[in-house]
């Protein structure tokens, strides 16, 4: 069933908001200083692309840095993502087919908006990163 969900979901949004991401993630990592947000922006495309089967933990060991760098990253990319996850989301809860995708899309508003100190894993072990 992750299987089919993963499918749809690339055809119908996945795709485009994985693009989102790279292109995120390409220019975080042409200025050098924003290296480390262009690592998560890439990891998170990998999830944007094929999500079900996986979700994201917080990770306790994450320090001061990471909240300084979350609030970077929603300041200069995080809005922008999130808006394509709430645009995108909001079409798909037109037909009744795309309501769980328009939630999956909802539920992965969080991360596109602090990217740092988040882990993402398998479904079936979402306390291994703990």
């Amino acid at each position: 069933m992750k299987f089919i969900l993963n499918v749809l979901w690339l055809i119908l949004s996945g795709l485009w908001l994985a693009l989102g991401y790279v292109v995120a993630g390409i220019i975080c990592c042409i200025l050098i200083i924003t290296i480390p947000f262009g690592i998560a922006s890439f990891r998170i495309a990998g999830y944007a692309l094929w999500p079900f089967g996986r979700t994201t933990v917080v990770r306790h060991d994450s320090g001061a840095g990471s909240a300084i760098g979350n609030v970077i990253w929603i300041i200069f990319a995080g809005w922008w993502l999130a808006l394509g996850h709430i645009v995108t989301g909001l079409v798909l809860c037109v037909t009744i087919i795309g309501i769980p995708f328009g939630i999956a899309n909802f539920k992965m508003i969080p991360i596109s908006l602090m990217p740092l100190g988040r882990d993402i894993v398998p479904t079936d072990e979402p306390f291994a990163a703990r």
